[in-house]
């Protein structure tokens, strides 16, 4: 009797281990494009006092990255563009993980690097990069491993849906033929050293961009029918496009980490208001939470980092892209959000 007892709470302490790691994660992105903004340590007081979990920060500031000491918040820490042509030299990369990084970890809990944000060769304002990103990857990659730490700090990059093609229904997405030469080899790289892609995926801009064949309600997650494919909201679709692509590419077993996705809550652009982007928030983060995955997933976790922690008054681009915070510049929240 003893030895089934024994059996059993092993089995069950399996169970708990294994629901804890498949337990979704949820961040918040802390941008600081405005001139009224918090000084580090208070954000990072005000990430703990709300039990916001993880973090992406966009440049490795020493300040913010000092005050993330002891904090246990897990990061997503980007290099910018622009630095990955220097990144291109293993050299340089060994040292800026060493003064990025090693200086800073376990203290700091640097989960993702990602060795730039959004590049594209269609893109005008990020084709010159594209030539950069796959070496930066790999001499980052080279880097971490040197110094052991490639169990536990993960490089890739973010993306972003306006790569894919025929993405409705999501099971027909791929990457197209001028976007593919420049995908595939990141593909094949991340699925070898097994590491994630990262994804912005914005509900908000498939809306804006087709709001005569996007229904509202859909982008909000409040639309009670699923659409013809089977989907009950645009956050999954753009999800399992991207998921559908990858596999496409030959990225199997990669997996997505959702690196941004917002609601702006002022503006002037079509949907931007502040109960739209309330309940674009509240639902998302219902919807990660919940771990149902979506339909090409399902059961499975979403870690899901909202964009962002501040509206940002100088934040460059439409005037909708001052208004994606979840919190006032003062430090209020501004749609009573439970993280």
């Amino acid at each position: 009797m003893m030895a089934n007892f024994s059996v059993f709470v092993f089995v069950g302490l399996l169970i708990l281990t294994f629901l804890q790691i498949t337990e979704a994660q949820l961040g918040v992105c802390y941008g600081i494009n405005g001139n009224n903004l918090p000084l580090p340590i208070d954000v990072v007081d005000l990430y703990k006092a709300n039990g916001i979990a993880n973090m992406r920060v966009y440049d490795p500031i020493p300040e913010i990255l000092s005050a993330l000491k002891g904090s246990d918040i897990g990061i997503i820490l980007d290099i910018p563009n622009d630095q990955l042509h220097a990144l291109t030299d293993p050299t340089a990369a060994a040292n800026w993980v060493i003064v990025h990084v090693m200086n800073y970890f376990p203290q700091v809990n640097i989960k993702y690097i990602s060795v730039g944000n959004e590049i594209s060769p269609v893109i005008t304002e990020t084709s010159q990069f594209v030539s950069f990103l796959l070496p930066a990857l790999k001499n980052v990659q080279q880097a971490i491993t040197k110094f052991n730490l490639q169990n536990q700090v993960k490089v890739s990059t973010a993306i972003e849906t306006g790569l894919l093609a025929n993405t409705y229904p999501p099971s027909q997405s791929v990457f197209p033929d001028d976007v593919g030469s420049f995908i595939n080899p990141i593909i094949e790289f991340l699925k070898e050293n097994n590491l994630p892609l990262l994804a912005n995926i914005y509900p908000y801009f498939g809306y804006i961009s087709e709001p005569d064949h996007v229904p509202l309600p859909y982008a909000l997650f409040t639309q009670r029918v699923a659409d013809p494919s089977g989907y009950y909201n645009l956050f999954d679709a753009m999800l399992d496009a991207v998921y559908y692509a990858v596999e496409k590419a030959g990225g199997d077993n990669v997996e997505i980490v959702v690196s941004e996705s917002g609601w702006p809550s002022d503006g002037g652009g079509i949907g931007a208001s502040m109960d739209n982007a309330a309940t674009y928030y509240t639902n998302l983060i219902r919807h990660v939470k919940s771990n149902q995955g979506t339909l090409h997933k399902p059961g499975k976790a979403i870690e899901t980092y909202l964009f962002a922690m501040f509206d940002e008054n100088e934040k460059v681009g439409a005037e909708t892209e001052k208004y994606f915070g979840v919190f006032h510049p003062d430090k209020t929240q501004k749609y009573n959000l439970t993280f």
